[in-house]
């Protein structure tokens, strides 16, 4: 029978564990995943037309120490892509996700690689979310061969069939759509899978969303809206934007559930809520009220439209990472020490990947022409100076 434990606002230290405990013991403790601790979400859920789900999730020691790791990962390779960035070595677009990691996070750790994920163009932390590896993000950020795009897609165009995580998309709002088709293809083949379509309070008053949606409702879709609400639309903050800026109400008769997305456990209860209810009912609007502390793109500063005690605030009282080490300290799965180490650790495994995918070689310049057309299919240009053209078709 599983132990349960429970924490109160995720700081409450376990009352069951024996002072006796071994040292040894306890470090073996943090990769247990049969012990039940049983946490309590940052603050409740906000339903609209459904009934909000418990604030008690249970976690185990091992995923604990798994949200830990793969956050500081996914931070360290943001922190990181800023100063390759600066350097030069990644050119065009960039937009950060370092401060909104809980949401991928706490989304894999509710679904399936079988559920698709589809996105805007913050999306190097989804992608390794969804298992992608560092070598393959650092080299589609520089533009080389052994990206997951193959260097052709850059920071806004991470691609993972094999995961069901299809992209990275530059035009706002535009994969909202897309997300919705996939939902209906899950539907269409009596799928028990669902689909996850990401977007931006920015891309909350497009057009083609509400056309989705209302698309998705009538045919009881299984698509999960996720609007990840950093509060700022490029430099524009999300009241000058919107006249109504609860976003998980937009869809009127579609249900909506406000998280509090720097929770990486309420967003885990959220996402398994949603899966739940849109297998069984239609789609549903999940509102993740996070932050981002970059700027929107490397372009923006970040500071001209917020202060910087704005931004330190929410590092200071909200930061996913530091959540989740409060947790792993007030249930002694491992020291200050370790983590710090295992954080150094990261540090040395994001520099060897960018090392690697410095060596990479630049797509070839033929790759230009390859998948522009369906195979078989396209435009051929011949004639001595390759200047004429004709169609080609099967």
């Amino acid at each position: 029978m599983a132990l349960t434990r429970r924490s109160s606002d995720l700081l409450k230290p376990l009352t069951t564990v024996s002072s006796s405990v071994s040292f040894l013991n306890r470090r073996l403790f943090s990769t247990d995943d049969t012990t039940t601790i049983t946490v309590e979400t940052s603050v409740p859920f906000t339903g609209h037309n459904c009934e909000p789900p418990s604030r008690s999730v249970d976690t185990t020691p091992k995923e604990l120490m798994n949200f830990f790791t793969d956050m500081a990962l996914m931070r360290r390779m943001e922190i990181a892509a800023d100063s390759l960035y600066k350097s030069k070595l990644i050119r065009g677009f960039c937009h950060l996700y370092d401060g909104q990691e809980a949401v991928s996070i706490g989304m894999e750790a509710a679904i399936t690689k079988q559920d698709c994920i589809i996105t805007a163009y913050r999306d190097h932390c989804l992608f390794l979310g969804r298992g992608g590896t560092l070598l393959e993000s650092f080299s589609e950020l520089m533009g080389r061969k052994a990206g997951c795009s193959n260097g052709k897609g850059g920071s806004m165009h991470f691609y993972k069939k094999d995961a069901c995580f299809f992209g990275g998309h530059g035009i706002v709002g535009a994969q909202v759509p897309l997300g919705c088709g996939l939902a209906f293809a899950q539907k269409y083949r009596k799928e028990d899978h669902v689909t996850f379509a990401m977007y931006g309070d920015g891309a909350a008053n497009q057009g083609q969303l509400f056309e989705a949606l209302n698309m998705a409702a009538l045919w009881d879709l299984p698509a999960i809206l996720v609007c990840e609400n950093n509060h700022y639309g490029m430099g524009t903050a999300e009241w000058r934007a919107a006249k109504s800026p609860a976003y998980y109400k937009r869809g009127d008769y579609v249900p909506g559930l406000k998280v509090d997305g720097m929770d990486a456990f309420a967003v885990k209860q959220a996402c398994k809520f949603a899966k739940e209810h849109v297998l069984k009912n239609g789609p549903i609007i999940l509102e993740m009220d996070t932050y981002r502390y970059h700027g929107h793109s490397m372009s923006d500063p970040g500071s001209t439209y917020r202060t910087r005690d704005e931004i330190s605030g929410v590092r200071q009282e909200r930061d996913p990472i530091e959540r989740i080490r409060k947790l792993i300290l007030a249930h002694d799965l491992a020291t200050e020490k370790e983590l710090k180490d295992t954080e150094k650790q990261i540090r040395k495994e994001v520099d060897d990947a960018i090392a690697q995918a410095k060596e990479s070689p630049m797509p070839e310049e033929a790759e230009l022409f390859t998948n522009v057309y369906r195979k078989g299919y396209g435009v051929e240009s011949f004639g001595a100076d390759r200047k004429e053209l004709r169609a080609t078709l099967p």
